[in-house]
């Protein structure tokens, strides 16, 4: 299923929604929990990237996941190439995880500035900062460690 599209590995062209996502997420949710006076320009956005990131990030692993088997056979060659590849792959669990984080802290942000009240809304901005910075770190070194696999 997350093999191909229309004939290519479907991973280089899926993960770049993740890449573009998930940094809109973690920048648009801190905007949105720091800024309170455009709070109401950026909730919708906010609420839709929080449910669409984590789903690339998703998609992009296993995508990930089944480009490595069809083309290794799950099992990566003993090489600096298969090092890096084993690097890049390292990061697709954490960075899985720290988008439905931020995923889920974002929607929790966006409803408690609508319903919960300052204090509440402080705190989980607090925690969506530190979610934003996991995923983005997540996310940069998934990438660029991606482009080392590929291009080195």
């Amino acid at each position: 299923m997350f093999d191909q599209i229309f004939g290519l590995p479907a991973h280089p062209l899926i993960v770049h929604t993740a890449v573009i996502f998930i940094p809109l997420l973690a920048v648009g949710s801190v905007v949105f929990g720091v800024v309170p006076r455009l709070r109401p320009r950026l909730g919708w956005a906010v609420v839709l990237l929080a449910v669409v990131s984590p789903i690339a990030a998703f998609v992009a692993k296993e995508s990930g996941e089944a480009l490595f088997e069809r083309n290794f056979g799950g099992q990566a060659p003993d090489s600096p190439a298969g090092a890096a590849l084993d690097e890049h792959m390292s990061y697709a669990n954490p960075l899985l995880l720290s988008a439905l984080g931020l995923g889920v802290a974002a929607l929790l942000l966006v409803y408690s500035s609508l319903r919960l009240g300052k204090t509440v809304t402080a705190i989980l901005t607090v925690v969506t900062v530190v979610l934003a910075v996991v995923a983005a770190y997540y996310t940069v070194r998934s990438g660029h460690t991606g482009a080392i696999a590929v291009w080195s």
